[in-house]
């Protein structure tokens, strides 16, 4: 059992809907990057999602490109990304750890030596965003052959016939995109979310946590009420693109992750 399907356990024990937020590793630099992650779990945070910087994101929209422009710019590397990880985890070992990005850092590394290392460094899970089921010998199958959740995304064009390939080897939990489009580019709307985990619940077990357009407490509890939990991003992410202070930082997150956990 991995991190992540001990905290999923342990709310579904408390009757708690999970918060999920996602902070870029490195922005604006690796201190201040770490400071915020280490604040994280005392703000409400369940799950933690670390975005890897990489210099061609696909599904991200400007916030969270922004983001990794500001890390890489700062010397943020698939090393450091670990190295973070690993300094987290000296104090604390039992909030679970996303690693979020795309292949091609992991590819130059080499996938057996980046498991080793990411399993090291405590990364409880990966979302690889341009990696389809097709390639799952690829990254997914090693990935959970080192104890990895590899977490799967599925969309509002995710139709029947595409959903079973898409769980197929999904573990840990499914993202569902509340959107069509890049993060932080709409609203989500739990009415529209409601009918959509439901037909994602009826072909699996996992837990269905909603992420993308979600930029407020209220919003934050809403799309939660409908679903497992809530994921945030790109609203964080526009905190620290302001400048504002770490613990302005955390008492937002705060706000958010009360949202979710009032569903």
């Amino acid at each position: 059992m991995t991190r992540i399907d001990a905290k999923f356990a342990e709310l579904n024990a408390a009757g708690k809907k999970a918060f999920v937020a996602y902070i870029m590793a490195g922005d604006p630099d690796y201190d201040t990057s770490l400071e915020v992650v280490k604040g994280l779990p005392a703000a409400g945070v369940d799950v933690i999602e670390l975005g890897l910087p990489f210099t061609d994101p696909m599904a991200d929209g400007p916030t969270i490109q922004l983001a990794g422009q500001r890390a890489l710019a700062a010397g943020m590397t698939l090393q450091k990304t670990l190295d973070l990880a690993t300094e987290f985890r000296k104090t604390d070992d039992t909030t679970p750890i996303v690693l979020m990005g795309y292949y091609n850092p992991i590819y130059s590394r080499g996938v057996d030596k980046f498991l080793t290392d990411a399993k090291a460094a405590g990364i409880d899970g990966l979302i690889v965003v341009d990696l389809p089921p097709e390639e799952d010998d690829e990254l997914c199958i090693p990935a959970q052959a080192a104890g990895m959740n590899f977490i799967r995304l599925a969309t509002p064009t995710t139709d029947d016939k595409r959903l079973p390939k898409v769980l197929q080897n999904t573990s840990g939990f499914v993202y569902y995109v509340s959107i069509t489009g890049i993060t932080g580019s709409a609203e989500a709307e739990a009415g529209d979310v409601a009918p959509e985990v439901a037909r994602i619940k009826a072909s699996t077990d996992l837990p269905i946590i909603v992420g993308f357009g979600i930029n407020s407490p209220e919003k934050s509890r809403a799309i939660a009420s409908v679903a497992d939990g809530a994921v945030v991003g790109s609203a964080i992410v526009s905190q620290i693109a302001a400048g504002k202070p770490v613990s302005e930082v955390h008492d937002f997150v705060k706000s958010l992750a009360d949202g979710a956990h009032a569903a």
